[in-house]
């Protein structure tokens, strides 16, 4: 784009000081703030759309250019990326301010867990008793342990990272491998003999019609007696019957989802009282500072846009 002024559209509903941020970082251009949080009003007359704007009303709109999604996810946008690619619209969301914060949430489950932390806290909350003996002999280390990691995106990677000084062996599915990942990748093909070697499973895949059920009722079966299985994906990539029954069976010997299908989960489904089941209430991104990081990912990538520079997570 080499307009520098351009119209802005955005429906974001953020604090006071992001809101400000926001203003100011756009005070040269001209701002649309979508009417009672509207998905769609006034993107006609927009060039760029911030947000979470209506995916077919981005595809109706005669002059937006650039969307750019304060999520990491953008399920609704996934099926119209041949389209907008045609029409030269471009699509960017914020990967890099969820990657870090998500990763962080995955290791401490996994170190919650491993510590048997959720016992002490049980212990502490109801019957104040001291069961130091059985807590201490279930504890275990990661040291040495397998991670099995469904999609290799960025909060992956950065998990990855975070995994390296527990000297754990870590492997990776990956539909597309680009050939220079730090961890052993493999193919889909080879999933279910390496489900059967991993201690641990951590699905971090998006939720798209490819992945819908993804793990199901055969790929938990493949699974390790009690290995535990880790979503800080999409809900929609669990069957979460098949998982049920598997926590259920003893055949899995935890699950600990920070996202489920449907959000936020009934107080009566049963993965509340299912037998080491532990969930989070979709937290993992969430962070201090989280709507300001929002708002610099975006006004840096609009540099980057004027500046003819290519735009960070760009998706299209």
């Amino acid at each position: 784009m080499t307009n520098q002024n351009l119209t802005i559209w955005t429906n974001v509903n953020y604090h006071a000081a992001a809101l400000e941020l926001l203003r100011e970082g756009l005070s040269t251009h001209r701002l649309i703030w979508a009417e009672g949080g509207s998905n769609s009003s006034g993107l006609e007359a927009a060039d760029v759309a911030f947000g979470q704007p209506d995916a077919e009303a981005v595809q109706q709109s005669p002059k937006v250019r650039w969307v750019h999604l304060d999520s990491a996810g953008y399920e609704r946008f996934d099926p119209l990326k041949g389209v907008l690619g045609e029409r030269g619209v471009r699509l960017s969301n914020s990967s890099s301010v969820y990657d870090e914060p998500c990763a962080q949430h995955a290791l401490a489950l996994l170190l919650s867990l491993a510590r048997r932390l959720p016992g002490a806290l049980d212990a502490q909350r109801g019957d104040h008793s001291w069961p130091m003996m059985g807590l201490r002999a279930e504890s275990y280390l990661l040291t040495g342990q397998t991670v099995l990691l469904l999609g290799y995106g960025a909060i992956a990677r950065r998990l990855v990272e975070l995994l390296a000084p527990f000297g754990m062996t870590v492997i990776a599915v990956r539909r597309t491998p680009a050939g220079d990942e730090p961890v052993k990748v493999i193919a889909e093909a080879e999933l279910n003999d390496y489900l059967g070697r991993a201690d641990h499973v951590v699905s971090i895949l998006p939720g798209n019609a490819s992945t819908r059920r993804y793990v199901n009722a055969e790929r938990l079966a493949a699974m390790k007696p009690g290995a535990t299985f880790y979503n800080i994906g999409r809900g929609t990539t669990v069957d979460q019957e098949a998982l049920l029954a598997a926590l259920q069976a003893g055949h899995l010997a935890a699950a600990a989802l920070d996202v489920t299908d449907p959000e936020p989960l009934p107080p009566s489904h049963p993965l509340w009282t299912a037998p080491n089941c532990y969930l989070t209430p979709h937290t993992a991104g969430g962070h201090i500072g989280e709507k300001e990081r929002l708002v610099r990912h975006f006004l840096d990538n609009l540099t980057r846009l004027l500046s003819g520079d290519e735009l960070a997570d760009r998706i299209v």
